[in-house]
C-alpha cells in the first residue's frame, strides 16, 4: 500500500445509474492503490448510499434535469475520506427509527455504523459536500 496521500475524483450525471459507475470506480482505485479487499468492500458500500442519497436529492429538486455530483476518494495512511458532492445547500438528514419495510432511509445510518464519522460541509462554491472517514488499520 502506498504510504502518501492519493486522490481520485470522478465526476458524474445524478442520475439511477450514477450508484453502479461510482462502485465500479471506487472499487477498481481502491484495489490499484493495494487496499485490502475488506476495506474496499465498507468504503464501496458508503460510496453507494452518499451517491444514492446525491442522486435522490437532485431527482426530487430538479426531476428530469440533468445535474451533476462528484466523487472524491482521498486515502491518507490509515483511513479513506470519501466526498460526495452535490449542488443543493440542504443538509443530509439522518433518519431516526425506520420501519423494516421501508424502501429507503437507511443509507445515513449504514454510513454512520461502517465509517468513524462522517459529516457534511457547505463550500463557498455552493451546494453541499457528504463525507465520511474509513478507518483502514
Amino acid at each position: 500500500m502506498n504510504s502518501g496521500r492519493l486522490v481520485s475524483r470522478l465526476e458524474l450525471a445524478a442520475q439511477r445509474d450514477a450508484s453502479p459507475w461510482a462502485r465500479r470506480h471506487t472499487r477498481d482505485v481502491l484495489g490499484a492503490w493495494g487496499l485490502v479487499p475488506e476495506r474496499i468492500d465498507t468504503v464501496e458500500l458508503c460510496v453507494s448510499e452518499l451517491v444514492t442519497n446525491a442522486v435522490l436529492i437532485t431527482e426530487e429538486t430538479l426531476g428530469a434535469s440533468v445535474a451533476r455530483i462528484s466523487l472524491t476518494l482521498i486515502y491518507m495512511p490509515g483511513e479513506l475520506v470519501v466526498e460526495v458532492a452535490d449542488g443543493f445547500h440542504q443538509p443530509p438528514v439522518r433518519k431516526g427509527i425506520v420501519s423494516p419495510q421501508a424502501e429507503g432511509g437507511r443509507g445515513l445510518i449504514i454510513v454512520e455504523a461502517l465509517a468513524k464519522e462522517w459529516g457534511f460541509f457547505q463550500p463557498p462554491s455552493g451546494g453541499k459536500v457528504v463525507w465520511c472517514r474509513v478507518g483502514l488499520g
